[in-house]
């Protein structure tokens, strides 16, 4: 019978157990890694797409001069906002129609259904891409949903060509 080594802490009755493994992290699959990136890339246009910032108008011309949404300085003028339609300032998040000749309106340009930017104005109607809610150009109220709120009406003034809204 051989003897322990003396470093041996084990007595002879003592069972030897065997090495667990350190517990790792099992690496991401190509799968896992493949779909989040997917996931990313389709979520980042959706995200964009509920707020492109791009200015639109029945005119096919938008209005992305400066200026604010309060009465601090005018936002657009009056030659820019066709008479039946209407532009999107984006930037300021309002949108000024002219529903017949000199009658000038704002609304807030962000859609109550859930928070996209209005997109276009044709036919006499405010449109949201984001899920198809248009909205009236004379009082901002609901046409057609899912959106079950109106647009937000904002003071317009008007000084000669400058259009101002608070």
């Amino acid at each position: 019978m051989t003897q322990p080594h003396p470093t041996d802490a084990r007595t002879p009755e003592q069972p030897v157990e065997p090495a667990r493994p350190t517990p790792r992290s099992a690496p991401a699959s190509r799968r896992a890694v493949f779909g989040g990136v997917l996931g990313v890339g389709v979520g980042v246009p959706l995200v964009a797409a509920c707020g492109s910032g791009s200015d639109s108008s029945s005119s096919g011309s938008g209005d992305s001069s400066g200026g604010s949404t309060t009465s601090a300085g005018p936002i657009t003028t009056t030659s820019k906002v066709p008479v039946g339609g209407g532009v999107i300032l984006a930037g300021e998040k309002v949108v000024v129609t002219q529903p017949t000749e000199g009658e000038f309106k704002a609304f807030t340009a962000v859609c109550p259904h859930q928070q996209c930017l209005v997109t276009s104005i044709k036919d006499e109607e405010i449109d949201c891409s984001c899920h198809g809610s248009k909205f009236s150009i004379t009082d901002g109220s609901v046409i057609d949903g899912p959106a079950d709120q109106p647009l937000s009406e904002m003071t317009v003034s008007v000084e000669g060509e400058d259009i101002s809204v608070s």
